[in-house]
């Protein structure tokens, strides 16, 4: 697990830069016409701020070590989205999530291709529950960067229900004016598929990542929904994937955060390019709170690199700072004293 504790030069300028993005994204609000969006009238979706829950089944996964089996990863996603919210079963509990009226974009994760990306498995029941809900198939939009990225999910038009679309944004497909980002000094355009949308469903994995040590359930919402990635990776993308997740098109969409991990990267990402550093794991996460995900994500790959006798993110000069630059800003609970972590085995 990595280091929490801070020089006092290390606090000094933590608490510094995050006054300075909280005031730089104040002043980003005034300055931006507002793209946030607002759940349908009288309709509240569940939040639990620092809970996260993990379902973990020995076993679930194929064979081949690679994709999960299709009803155990279909029972690991009811177990886990049931404790998160005290529903009775997956459809009830996706109600509190999602209404009728929602217009759904579901973010995946396929940089990695088929060997280490979102399964078809999670995502597939994840969207049968939402129709069964009441969600019109034509109002969720399963979202992609480029055509190859997809084809890791192994979702597509053609095994989705009818009416769901699908949508590859290739880092062009945006309609709104250039923003410029406040602490980056990059502007971008969110896609269109993400704007035109009411919620967001966040699909994400957990793995190492070579420039900001750590990818989850943040960078998949920020990198992954914008025109520009590529401008936003300095200083390990810190304080860059806070201050986009801190943007109102992302922020107000926000509604869940389920981490397929299946397997894990513990060195070498975010591709797969080094299998020896790929590990099963056969667990599923759920949260309402992508900074504190991603807090549970970071502690699971120093684990993994400490039992492979690999030196810490930190040591290497990756430490994931954007995750406490992300609490900074109110967009979740970074302190692992105030996590709570309820862990189930099925």
């Amino acid at each position: 697990m990595a280091n929490d504790k801070l020089t006092r030069r290390e606090a000094l300028g933590t608490a510094v830069a995050g006054a300075t993005l909280l005031a730089t994204t104040s002043a980003s609000a005034a300055d931006a016409p507002s793209l946030a969006a607002s759940p349908p009238a009288g309709f509240s979706p569940f939040s639990a701020p620092g809970l996260v829950v993990k379902v973990s089944r020995a076993g679930s996964l194929q064979p081949n070590q690679l994709f999960p089996k299709a009803d155990d990863a279909t029972a690991m996603l009811t177990r886990v989205m049931t404790e998160l919210t005290g529903k009775a079963d997956l459809v009830q509990a996706v109600k509190v999530f999602v209404h009728p009226s929602d217009k759904v974009c579901v973010k995946l994760n396929g940089i990695a291709m088929s060997t280490m990306s979102t399964n078809k498995e999670l995502v597939l029941p994840f969207i049968d529950a939402m129709i069964a809900s009441g969600v019109p198939a034509a109002n969720i939009t399963v979202l992609e960067q480029y055509p190859s990225f997809l084809m890791g999910t192994r979702v597509s038009a053609y095994n989705v229900p009818a009416g769901v679309q699908v949508s590859i944004h290739n880092n062009e497909d945006a309609t709104m004016d250039a923003r410029l980002i406040p602490g980056t000094g990059v502007s971008t355009k969110f896609v269109r598929a993400l704007t035109e949308s009411t919620a967001l469903i966040n699909f994400s994995l957990v793995k190492d990542h070579s420039i900001c040590g750590y990818t989850g359930a943040l960078k998949n919402m920020t990198h992954g929904c914008t025109i520009n990635p590529h401008d936003f990776h300095l200083h390990q993308a810190s304080p860059q994937i806070a201050m986009l997740a801190a943007q109102d098109v992302i922020k107000s969409r926000m509604r869940l955060h389920i981490s397929d991990a299946f397997k894990v990267i513990y060195h070498g990402g975010p591709k797969d390019k080094f299998p020896q550093y790929r590990t099963p794991y056969e667990a599923v996460f759920a949260s309402t709170d992508p900074v504190a995900m991603d807090r549970i994500g970071w502690e699971i790959v120093e684990a993994l690199r400490a039992k492979n006798n690999m030196p810490t993110l930190t040591t290497q000069g990756r430490e994931p700072s954007y995750i406490q630059a992300a609490a900074d800003l109110g967009l979740g609970i970074a302190d692992r004293s105030r996590i709570r972590l309820r862990e189930f085995t099925i």
